[in-house]
């Protein structure tokens, strides 16, 4: 019995052309954390080869997020769907201008990351899998940032939270333990409110890719049931992001880990949440951000607000950089707000600044509170004369936290101000103004402190005691992690077309999803 050969057209449920060879480029980031993470685990007990491998593999990422940087600059949007199954059917894998740049820079920071820790962590705590760990975070950031698929943006979540567990309690102090509490119960609560508000949206639009989303989402903007499943994202996020009122997480937890950990937790993992605040409520649920709009308002000035009063009351140097980056977060927020193009543009750079600006401060107070043995304001000071090169460097970091020219922080101001006052929302402006005038008095403070004032000064069996002044010469991993951070800085801040402009391409994508539908389906809507 002979079986004839029969032919069947799978065009229509499948892509049949080849992936081109720079699409591949949209999974590099996420496959080569995780076989950086793979092998820096299998080899965790060579403790002097664990820095290697990691920053070997967290370079590499960094080269492959700026080729694909380049490919969408030169392309647009660009969309590669798995198992070449015709989308939405698909898990697709979308990179717009603002989803690129923030795994660029989110690579940096992690970049940078590695080689301060290479002189910071233990052996033992490498030990224990600061890399492993770190790259798998990094694979949880760039998987959020590039994916586009919602309900693959709750598993990348899923992955960066479980890796920032293990970084947080790394080195199990009683205090960490404490703080990881707090961190984990309201993140585990965020991360519930996110998966109801998917399995709500998926019963309502039938679909889980993003583009589609956007679609269909259109036909349904007066249902009061997608209103609600928007508040529901906006909660989530929210959390996340450490908006008002459920920031108080942060502060308390940030402070406790290693200082390089806080690092790169105040570098990327707000802004993971803030960029799903941005996609969602721009791009795939506009009727939804219009539906709350004045209820995004008031926590973004709250967010500001508590932010910026929180760091004035400290005297610990970790929880002031803890809360000026919730003072941040309330400025990108007021982009949202606002979501004219120009302020969504201002949002997206602000969270880019954000990204390298806190985490060089966590960096440079770091090491000083590891050569004063303290992070307690009363008992800092004097550092100016042990590293003239250190205070300049910390000078440039907190103007640039503090809004100031012309560094990264100043231009993102400009943005949001110009479009509040465009959309006639000049108290909204006037509060931008307000935090970055009380920011400036915070940050200033917070430098007379540990840099002008005496000499420096700590506890010691109860007794205060003058700590040497010799010159202090920075170890080769604060020179090559901190540098290349302030450059950064200064560079956004003095040429900040570049930036500025991808920025601004980001904000047209999510204000109009026409090239972001088209990537995906091959038409516009």
């Amino acid at each position: 019995m002979s079986l004839e050969k029969t032919s069947v057209d799978i065009a229509a449920a499948m892509i049949t052309d080849p992936t081109a060879a720079k699409d591949w480029l949209l999974v590099t980031p996420t496959l080569l954390t995780m076989l950086g993470g793979a092998i820096a685990l299998i080899t965790r007990k060579n403790v002097r080869l664990q820095p290697w491998i990691g920053i070997t593999a967290l370079a590499l990422v960094f080269c492959a997020n700026i080729a694909l940087l380049n490919h969408v600059l030169n392309d647009g949007v660009v969309t590669m769907v798995m198992g070449s199954w015709l989308p939405p059917f698909g898990i697709a894998f979308t990179a717009d201008p603002m989803g690129a740049m923030f795994a660029t820079f989110a690579s940096l920071v992690a970049l940078c990351t590695g080689i301060y820790a290479a002189g910071s962590i233990r052996p033992e705590e490498r030990r224990y899998g600061f890399y492993p760990f770190l790259l798998m975070l990094l694979c949880g950031v760039s998987g959020a940032f590039l994916t586009g698929d919602i309900f693959n943006l709750y598993v990348w979540f899923e992955v960066l939270l479980i890796s920032s567990f293990g970084l947080l309690v790394l080195g199990n102090k009683k205090r960490q333990i404490d703080g990881a509490v707090k961190y984990s119960l309201l993140n585990l609560l965020g991360t519930t409110l996110f998966l109801l508000a998917t399995a709500l949206l998926y019963g309502l639009v039938g679909t889980l890719n993003m583009a589609d989303i956007a679609m269909k989402a259109a036909h349904l903007e007066n249902q009061g049931p997608l209103m609600g499943v928007a508040l529901l994202f906006f909660l989530a996020f929210a959390m996340k992001a450490a908006a008002f009122p459920v920031n108080f997480w942060l502060p308390a937890s940030y402070h406790t880990p290693r200082i390089v950990v806080s690092a790169v937790f105040a570098g990327l993992l707000t802004k993971v949440g803030v960029y799903a605040l941005l996609r969602v409520l721009l791009l795939l649920l506009p009727a939804g951000h219009n539906w709350m709009n004045t209820l995004i308002t008031l926590v973004a000035i709250l967010t500001m607000l508590t932010g910026v009063m929180g760091a004035l009351a400290q005297t610990d140097v970790r929880r002031t950089i803890g809360y000026l980056v919730i003072t941040g977060i309330g400025s990108m927020l007021a982009g949202l707000a606002v979501a004219s193009e120009w302020a969504v543009t201002g949002a997206i750079m602000y969270a880019v600044h954000s990204m390298i600006a806190m985490t060089g401060m966590f960096f440079v107070f770091g090491y000083i509170g590891k050569l004063q043995g303290t992070f307690s304001l009363r008992e800092m000071g004097g550092m100016y004369r042990r590293s003239p090169i250190l205070a300049a460097v910390s000078l440039v970091l907190l103007f640039a936290a503090a809004g100031l020219p012309p560094f990264s922080g100043f231009w993102p101001k400009v943005l949001l101000v110009e479009g509040a006052l465009d959309k006639g929302m000049g108290w909204l402006a006037g509060v931008v103004l307000l935090t970055s005038i009380l920011s400036i008095i915070c940050v200033g403070r917070l430098w007379i402190y540990v840099f002008l004032r005496g000499g420096s000064q700590s506890i010691a069996d109860g007794t205060m005691v003058a700590l040497p002044q010799e010159k202090q010469k920075l170890p080769a991993t604060v020179w090559l992690s901190v540098f290349p951070i302030v450059l950064m800085v200064v560079y956004i801040g003095l040429q900040p077309d570049a930036v500025m402009s991808f920025a601004h391409k980001g904000a047209l994508t999510l204000l109009d999803p026409s090239a972001y539908v088209e990537s995906v389906f091959g038409v516009a809507p």
